[in-house]
């Protein structure tokens, strides 16, 4: 038999695992879109949305906000209203 908490456990680090390589694939892909050859202003955009989809990520599985959807949803309004200040303030 096995014990509940050990289960749970494990199903929890393979969310994190998971959420782990999502990051490490969305830095690459970041990387890369600093070499494709697009206007900046394109190329800002893409940055700073692909460092939009990984706070989402790290805000849902490694601060566990994915069980709090309205926490999670406030935050991530916020973060993307930042990013859109952000991304004004570069085409200036």
């Amino acid at each position: 038999m096995s014990d509940p908490d050990i289960t749970s456990c494990r199903t929890g680090s393979d969310h994190l695992v998971v959420a782990w390589l999502g990051l490490l694939i969305l830095s690459l892909a970041s990387a890369l879109v600093t070499m494709a050859p697009v206007p900046p202003a394109a190329l800002g955009a893409g940055i700073l949305m692909l460092a939009l989809i990984k706070t989402r990520v790290i805000l849902a599985r490694y601060l566990d906000l994915a069980g709090s959807p309205a926490w999670l949803r406030g935050f991530t309004m916020v973060l993307t209203c930042f990013s859109a200040a952000i991304f004004g303030l570069y085409l200036i």
